[in-house]
């Protein structure tokens, strides 16, 4: 094929054919496999390979599909049929750290945690806290517009990037954006660009904004209750309190459960963590600054108004311990069975609702579906577990898990809330997004996706 021996020609060994590499790009961390087998996978090493290849792309009209480290959850970055996968996670680079203004510049495939070890001896760093820091870069946080446990308090990705450098449909180069804090010069693009999920462009290079490390302590708290309703109402009154937790987080006892099977196996966070089996629900709360004290003992005191047990952890190793056990959640689940992990949100007062939508959800399909959530924010991560019980084809999502989803999914809208919170819309979510967003906004979003991308090759049948 033309296009191929073209491209070889001009991205040289990044260009892969290989079946191996064709499979690994089919799925991503939701565990759903696209029948559909791409092309090519182009190992981008540079600015240069990515022009190249959507040059290349737009001549032959071949549909393009940016990837990071696969660390998705909703499809968003799985190769389609004739498309070329473009893996951007060789693009690794910090490429400069400015103390002084509290920036960095970084190519996309810095991983989220090699970023933090990169900004460390400058004391700083970057608020966007995914679950799967260790793994997931900056340019899937930028793609998704991801959170995390600390997003309650600092935001999202769209809140800590400044400007980005974006390479679109037809191989142009763009700046979007600026280097300054603030700057209002035209259309904002880029945060339309953050949480396009690759539709628009392809981001090559990142300007990020940076917090300056506190000496001021943190102060980390667990609490138990005697049920996950009570727990929710409990981080509702936090935040209507007017206290900001820089982490607010819950963990219903299915979850609690799961993490000490996974703690009494060997494979969960070491040293002395507490016992979390038989506990109604889990509330992680950490408060930061030079208040934190006072913030920590206020929250405290909602805590037990709110019926349940709580205390400030005495020393660091403890406070540790405790976070290793929100953050052991993924893992413990994944010792349960196939899991779909699922991401809606809804306003704060309404997470006790949503709590019970869940369980009555769970209990109307006869699927476990244990929670966690960002609760500073509204944020659920409702996991279906799937179970041996229901056949299906490996990688393939089963009518009853599509059908509870599809519940979930209009419970959260009717509270108030949204699909998705911080993982996309991807492939998995799609035929919902017409019920949020409407009919009008809808055909403005595509005319959009026009303006960027008028031959439709960036990841398509993603999203829209």
């Amino acid at each position: 094929m033309a296009f191929l021996t073209d491209l070889a020609e001009a991205v040289g060994p990044a260009l892969r054919t290989e079946r191996a590499e064709l499979d690994r790009v089919r799925t991503d961390r939701s565990g759903w496999t696209t029948p559909e087998v791409p092309a090519a996978v182009v190992r981008a090493r540079s600015v240069a390979d990515v022009q190249a290849l959507l040059r290349l792309a737009t001549l032959h009209r071949v549909p393009v599909v940016p990837r990071g480290a696969g660390t998705g959850l909703a499809g968003g970055a799985v190769g389609t049929a004739g498309s070329v996968v473009l893996d951007l996670s060789g693009m690794d680079r910090v490429l400069a750290v400015d103390a002084e203004n509290e920036t960095a510049v970084v190519e996309p495939g810095v991983v989220t945690d090699d970023l933090a070890a990169a900004l460390a001896p400058h004391r700083l760093w970057w608020p966007p806290d995914p679950a799967s820091r260790a793994i997931s870069t900056v340019g899937g946080n930028i793609a998704t517009n991801a959170g995390g446990l600390l997003c309650a308090k600092y935001g999202v990705t769209r809140e800590s990037v400044l400007g980005l450098q974006v390479v679109l449909a037809d191989g142009t180069l763009v700046r979007l954006g600026r280097g300054t804090v603030k700057g209002v010069t035209g259309f904002d693009l880029t945060a339309l660009l953050i949480g396009s999920e690759g539709t628009l462009g392809v981001v090559v290079e990142a300007t990020l904004k940076l917090r300056r490390s506190s000496p001021d302590p943190v102060v980390t708290i667990g609490a138990t209750f005697p049920d996950v309703h009570a727990a929710a109402a409990a981080a509702a009154a936090i935040t209507a309190s007017g206290l900001r937790c820089a982490a607010l987080e819950i963990m219903d006892a299915a979850t609690c459960s799961a993490i000490d099977a996974l703690v009494a196996a060997g494979e969960g966070p070491a040293g002395d963590v507490p016992a979390l089996a038989g506990r109604g629900a889990f509330l992680l709360l950490q408060t930061d600054g030079g208040a934190a004290p006072d913030e920590a003992a206020a929250a405290v005191a909602l805590v037990r108004e709110a019926g349940g047990d709580g205390a400030v952890a005495g020393d660091p190793e403890t406070a540790a311990a405790l976070v290793a056990l929100r953050r052991a959640a993924h893992p413990a689940y994944a010792r349960l069975g196939e899991v779909l992990i699922e991401d809606v949100c809804v306003p704060r007062s309404a997470l006790p609702a949503m709590f019970d939508a869940v369980a009555a959800i769970g209990a109307r399909h006869g699927l476990p579906i244990p929670v966690i959530a960002h609760a500073g924010d509204g944020n659920l991560h409702p996991n279906i577990v799937i179970p041996p019980s229901v056949a299906h084809a490996p990688g393939e999502i089963p009518d009853v898990v599509w059908a509870a989803g599809e519940e979930l999914f209009r419970a959260a809208i009717a509270l108030g809330g949204t699909l998705t919170g911080e993982h996309g819309v991807g492939v998995l979510k799609r035929r919902w997004i017409e019920e949020e967003l409407g009919e009008d906004v809808m055909a403005l979003s595509r005319r959009v996706k026009a303006a960027f991308d008028p031959l439709g090759l960036l990841n398509p049948g993603k999203v829209w």
